[in-house]
């Protein structure tokens, strides 16, 4: 597990994107199960917050061809 201390106008969604590349469904919300006292914060996180950035394996979503 890292830690991440946030930076002014960081997002969870962000965090997660700059962290491990997606926000593929289960990532946000694992570092929601690993951070419980972040849904408080509000949608912008305060600076200086220490979180910790689980270990998350991601399934790849699933392409869908519109056209053949």
């Amino acid at each position: 597990m890292a830690k991440y201390r946030t930076k002014q106008q960081d997002t969870v969604d962000l965090i997660c994107w700059m962290y491990y590349g997606n926000t593929n469904p289960g990532t946000i919300e694992g570092v929601y199960e690993a951070n419980r006292h972040l849904a408080k914060q509000g949608a912008i996180l305060p600076s200086g917050l220490e979180i910790e950035l689980p270990v998350i394996v991601s399934t790849p979503l699933e392409t869908v061809r519109l056209w053949q």
